[in-house]
């Protein structure tokens, strides 16, 4: 699970303004650090399907809010893929 301190960092680096927690970015900045916690986790625990599942649903969720913020803002979409390196 990503720490309290790992979570305050992201939301500092990805909010739009003070006290920003809410913005798609911070959203998506959240979800692709817990994917990547549980990636490596699936690593060594190849049978956990239980987990398996919920990095399912954050991952599409991740997707969804992609989407909306591709609709919403192109260029704060791009920036957000860049910084998060999500795309090649």
């Amino acid at each position: 699970m990503i720490t309290a301190q790992a979570k305050q960092d992201v939301i500092k680096e990805f909010a739009v303004h003070e006290g920003d927690t809410g913005s798609p970015e911070v959203q998506i900045a959240i979800l692709t650090k817990r994917i990547e916690y549980l990636t490596g986790h699936f690593k060594t625990h190849k049978k956990d399907h239980a987990s398996r599942r919920g990095l399912l649903q954050m991952v599409g969720q991740r997707s969804r809010l992609l989407k909306y913020l591709a609709q919403k803002d192109h260029q704060r979409y791009a920036n957000t893929i860049a910084r998060l390196g999500l795309r090649k």
